[in-house]
């Protein structure tokens, strides 16, 4: 009789998830250029100083269009495995999800004419003065950077799994992000110093716990820490 099988623990499931993302990004050259090309909207976005519900709509059509790249990923694969020669039906089904995936691209491609026709149309609508108001915004912005570049680098290394291991260490690379974020949001010049310290000591902190406990190597932590930081720095200094 065969054992039943282990429930993954929550960790697992996680990691499972990110390996799929992963995964498709070292094999399909659209997923990676949906990427690409949603690391440039969001940044733009903030660029022209898009609303609230502006920014909602633009997450909600990346979010359709990564997802409709890895269902039909998904069922390439699984009829791939189904299938050992060309079949009329198996081609068909690949077509429409294919057609789901222009789709969803056509509609996100609308939308981001929507919101940005107007404001790009116009130069007073650029944003280096709206940012001035909305640190919390390009907080944000920074850290869905920051992951992105930290999944694309660990698709390019394939070293580690995406929440263990690997090159660069992922915790590390929010932790500094948001030390960094921290360090330019407080205004107050009397505390900002203590602020900055106390963020950038847990941010090393984080950073020792990934290599006290054996899931990462000095130069994993470095580089993340690094990447992090890096990656808010440029983004304040250009767009606050």
């Amino acid at each position: 009789m065969n054992a039943p099988r282990k429930t993954p623990s929550i960790l697992e499931s996680f990691n499972y998830a990110f390996e799929g993302i992963i995964h498709v990004l070292r094999t399909q050259r659209n997923m990676r250029i949906h990427l690409i090309v949603a690391a440039v909207v969001l940044v733009l976005g903030f660029a022209v100083g898009v609303t609230k519900f502006e920014l909602i709509a633009l997450l909600l059509a990346i979010a359709f269009v990564l997802i409709a790249e890895m269902v039909n990923t998904a069922l390439e694969h699984a009829i791939d495995v189904a299938t050992t020669s060309f079949d009329p039906m198996a081609k068909l089904a690949k077509d429409i999800a294919a057609g789901a995936v222009l789709i969803a691209t056509a509609a996100a491609v609308a939308i981001g004419y929507v919101v940005f026709a107007s404001r790009l149309a116009d130069p007073s609508g650029r944003l280096l003065d709206r940012l001035r108001d909305a640190p919390v915004d390009l907080t944000l912005i920074a850290l869905l950077l920051t992951i992105i570049v930290v999944i694309g680098t660990k698709a390019l290394t394939g070293r580690g799994t995406p929440l263990r291991g690997g090159l660069p260490s992922g915790h590390a690379a929010v932790a500094f992000a948001a030390w960094m974020a921290v360090t330019f949001v407080v205004v107050d010049s009397r505390h900002r110093f203590l602020i900055s310290s106390l963020a950038l000591l847990m941010a090393l902190l984080v950073a020792h716990s990934r290599i006290e406990s054996g899931v990462h190597s000095v130069l994993e932590v470095a580089y993340g820490g690094l990447l992090g930081a890096l990656v808010t720095l440029v983004l304040f200094q250009v767009l606050r």
